[in-house]
């Protein structure tokens, strides 16, 4: 099992308990935040240039707010030319202390973990295509569960609980119209960070019976969540018995406000209650 991290841009300690890692922050903590609410479609258009993966607000699902564009530099963007669309990338974080190779290969990585149902759905394009579906690609997440603590390294959050190495892993390998769906739980918190969800995402991969071997790592990204779904969720059973302290998102260390671009999903309720579950919705863009 590896607990090597990807290096990312800039480099700041992440902690997940007691277990210290070498995680890739991002963020300037002397700039203002944004708020960047959530819900709604998944393209903007911003002075005439298609943006992938800007949501606007939606009253239904969040709080109303003005979304931030996503960044355009030459360091997160692609351009087919000077007056054609713009492809952004999805920003490259570190894949943590607790990543795992060899995920099972699957679309509902809950197994018997209790919590709320999200419905992913992943639109990945490749900016050095034309911003075209990436088909065949593998679309992997791992997080934790309701108490805070990832299979493989339980314990991490001060909770004692059975740990096979498996739940809350997997993915999906995307259709032709680049799109992946993946079931799970609405994540718990851990200490230093706000909840989150990895993400990797794979191309050349060989599929064995229930996993895979091979491949390259393309992209290595986290995905967030609305501050205020998330409390309400956080303040409920089951999430509610774990009891470490929680960072905000507006005070995490990785996500930069970035809004679609830095991870931060499109979220529809499934019902009138957080614990009736979301779909969540994010265009992925990668470099492959």
């Amino acid at each position: 099992m590896s607990m090597t991290e990807t290096p990312a841009r800039h480099e700041q300690p992440e902690q997940h308990g007691n277990t210290p890692g070498t995680g890739a922050h991002r963020r300037d903590k002397s700039v203002q935040r944004r708020r960047v609410l959530i819900g709604g479609g998944t393209v903007a258009v911003v002075g005439g240039l298609a943006v992938a993966g800007i949501a606007s607000a939606d009253p239904t699902s969040a709080k109303k707010g003005k979304p931030k564009p996503a960044s355009t530099s030459a360091s997160a963007s692609a351009s087919t030319s000077a007056t054609t669309t713009v492809c952004t990338l999805n920003a490259e974080v570190t894949e943590g202390p607790y990543s795992l190779d060899g995920a099972l290969v699957r679309e509902d990585i809950r197994e018997d973990k209790e919590g709320f149902e999200v419905r992913y759905t992943f639109t990945v394009v490749d900016v050095a295509d034309d911003c075209a579906p990436l088909a065949g690609a593998l679309v992997e997440l791992w997080h934790c569960d309701s108490l805070g603590e990832y299979s493989g390294f339980v314990g991490g959050n001060g909770h004692e609980e059975e740990d096979n190495g498996t739940f809350l892993r997997g993915g999906q390998i995307t259709d032709a119209d680049g799109q992946v769906n993946i079931t799970s739980i609405w994540p718990g918190h851990y200490i230093s960070r706000a909840v989150h969800v990895h993400m990797r995402v794979h191309t050349d991969v060989t599929l064995t019976d229930d996993s895979y071997t091979g491949g390259e790592v393309i992209h290595t990204g986290q995905l967030f969540f609305d501050e205020d779904i998330n409390a309400e969720i956080q303040a409920t059973s089951p999430y509610s018995a774990n009891t470490t302290q929680e960072t905000l998102l507006s005070d995490d260390s990785i996500y930069d406000d970035g809004g679609a671009s830095s991870g931060l999903l499109t979220l529809t309720a499934l019902g009138s209650s957080v614990s009736d579950g979301y779909a969540a919705t994010l265009t992925v863009g990668v470099d492959s």
